[in-house]
């Protein structure tokens, strides 16, 4: 029987997360398929003592060394310390990244944990766009206290889609239907004010929407929902709602892209919360 090779080490040392070294060190060791290895992981590696306490621990260890750190002071204090411990060592970014500084015409940041910054950044992207979708068409009212931007408009406004875009940039919008002879939610008018938008739209694109809507579902257009005088009393209805509450912003979206729309809400609502 063949005797299995030794179990070696692999130190992962960085001043991030240490996830992308740890994902480079693995898919290389993929390589060699005999090889029993374990990984420590050194994350949030900031500080001189930290390093040499680390190298310290790599001389009875005697691992191979993944790194990235862009502070080029400790990038050069491990590579000393390593070799003066004959340890190996892999650079993954010092060097990659002073070629690209050479590339661009531009000195690198040189800041610890962007890429982590960028991964919280996303995270809270997907959590703004789970958010909108539970709480679409006034479905969680409860939870209005919790949005950063609530809409609210009559049926075919562009309220889902406006909150889906805006979720997409980070912002967790809530929105709530207007149905004439229905009161909406009372927290609606419990918010703070200045988390709400109020869509409008002209009646002859209103008519158009909802009668396209009624033949995709094949339902008959001559119902109530689609017709020009049910369509034109809503509106009367719904501009007398917004008179009474003059705080809310009112945008039209008759004919507007979403792109559009969203950016004049955003201009208001981000000088609102500066």
């Amino acid at each position: 029987m063949t005797a299995s090779p030794p179990k070696k080490l692999i130190y992962i040392v960085s001043d991030g997360t240490g996830e992308t070294a740890e994902r480079v060190a693995r898919a290389t060791v993929l390589q060699f398929s005999n090889a029993q290895i374990d990984f420590r992981i050194f994350s949030r590696v900031l500080s001189e003592i930290e390093l040499r306490e680390i190298l310290m621990q790599a001389e009875r260890d005697q691992p191979f060394i993944f790194y990235t750190m862009v502070s080029p002071e400790h990038r050069e204090l491990l590579r000393t310390l390593a070799a003066e411990r004959n340890i190996d060592t892999a650079d993954l970014i010092g060097s990659l990244m002073m070629k690209v500084a050479n590339y661009l015409g531009q000195k690198p940041l040189l800041e610890p944990g962007l890429g982590h910054q960028l991964d919280e950044d996303y995270f809270r992207r997907v959590e703004a766009v789970e958010f909108a979708v539970k709480n679409d068409d006034g479905q969680e009212p409860r939870n209005l206290f919790k949005a950063d931007i609530v809409l609210v408009g009559l049926s075919r406004t562009s309220k889902t889609p406006l909150s889906i875009y805006l979720a997409h940039k980070g912002w967790k919008v809530a929105n709530v239907p207007l149905v004439k002879g229905i009161e909406p939610p009372n927290e609606l008018y419990e918010v703070p004010h200045t988390k709400v938008y109020a869509l409008a739209i002209g009646l002859d694109a209103l008519v158009k929407i909802r009668r396209a809507r009624l033949r995709h579902l094949g339902l008959p257009e001559g119902s109530d929902y689609a017709t020009r005088d049910s369509v034109a009393e809503e509106i009367r209805w719904v501009q007398e709602l917004f008179a009474k509450r003059p705080e809310w912003p009112v945008f039209d979206v008759t004919n507007r892209a979403i792109e559009e729309t969203a950016a004049e809400i955003l201009k208001i609502h981000e000088s609102r919360v500066a």
